[in-house]
């Protein structure tokens, strides 16, 4: 009774924060559905539930209860029967909007990758980790869903990358591109240093991508690829400067030090090493996104984690390195990490 009490004398507590996180899988169906729908990009300036369902070839019943979700949600406005977008939606979820993001959906709601986190997540905090998709294997067809999904994640990061390389003020001529996925890093490059060579490491099937990706960007002439794993291949030397774009924290903090000796060893003198990643504060509860992507890498790798400053420092001094210096990228949660 005096727990009761003590609970009446705190006022109403409200379990919206738990309901939310029980029913927060619902929520990303509803997006996955709409954008395969492409029910944002036709709403437009307004339609009703009949007309979007026209639009859509969907049933009007359907279209009617899931644009009234998203409502609810803060992802549509409802006024006299008629559904609108939010800003938010017109700009990342309008398939016409240059800042379209809804290509990601393939990947971050690929069944693949929600079992990591629905099939058995307390076996993943048991075990300290998953197998999960960390098997790396080359044949995966899920990497080449988050090269085809995530570019719309990564192509802000990628010219924010840009112009920092291009403000060193360094004659950067020969770029290895790690991981490149949709090759978006190593292209922004590429643009921005039109004497640098890209040379970009990942799966065949993935490169693919890229490889379509230089050639539109006007960049195929100095894209070369080379199809491997980054722990196996010979990529060759004499690199002025190595990207590792949302890479390292796949894997644990002494692999990403082997990693990076193996760079080493490949730079010209004076070369440089860039990472981009997620950084968290040394606290590892902020900023919310860095922070949360460690459950991320739980859930779908052995060992892999968000690194804090102080551990990438420590990954450096590993590999024979003097340091880091970490640069967040706003308004992405991304942070720019130089090795020194």
């Amino acid at each position: 009774m005096e727990t009761i009490a003590e609970d009446a004398d705190a006022g109403v507590v409200s379990p919206e924060l738990v309901v939310d996180a029980l029913f927060a899988c619902r929520k990303t169906a509803a997006i996955r559905a709409a954008i395969e729908l492409d029910l944002f990009t036709h709403i437009g300036k307004g339609k009703t539930a009949a007309l979007l369902a026209s639009a859509t070839s969907a049933a009007e019943r359907g279209v009617r209860i899931l644009c009234d979700y998203l409502v609810v949600h803060g992802f549509l406005t409802k006024e006299s029967g008629e559904y609108r977008m939010t800003p938010a939606t017109r700009m990342f979820l309008d398939r016409n909007s240059p800042a379209y993001m809804g290509s990601a959906v393939e990947f971050v709601a690929a069944p693949e990758i929600l079992d990591n986190f629905l099939r058995d997540p307390a076996a993943v905090v048991r075990n300290g980790g998953s197998p999960g998709l960390a098997n790396m294997s080359p044949d995966n067809p899920v990497w080449l869903k988050f090269a085809r999904g995530m570019g719309s994640f990564t192509g802000l990061s990628a010219k924010l990358l840009a112009d920092e390389i291009s403000g060193l003020g360094k004659p950067f001529k020969k770029v290895l591109d790690i991981a490149a996925g949709p090759g978006l890093f190593g292209i922004e490059i590429a643009k921005a240093l039109p004497s640098a060579e890209i040379v970009a490491v990942d799966w065949a099937a993935v490169l693919e991508l890229s490889r379509q990706n230089a050639e539109r960007a006007g960049v195929a002439d100095r894209y070369r690829t080379i199809a491997g794993s980054a722990f196996d291949v010979d990529w060759g030397t004499d690199y002025d400067l190595v990207l590792l774009p949302n890479f390292l924290h796949h894997f644990d903090l002494p692999t990403c030090a082997g990693l990076l000796r193996k760079i080493i060893a490949s730079l010209v003198e004076g070369g440089r090493i860039v990472a981009v990643d997620f950084v968290p504060n040394e606290d590892r509860v902020s900023p919310p996104f860095p922070a949360a992507f460690s459950w991320e890498m739980l859930a779908s790798t052995p060992a892999g984690q968000a690194y804090t400053r102080n551990e990438l420092s420590e990954m450096a001094r590993l590999a024979g390195l003097a340091g880091v210096t970490v640069k967040p990228m706003p308004p992405t949660p991304a942070s720019l990490i130089l090795f020194e």
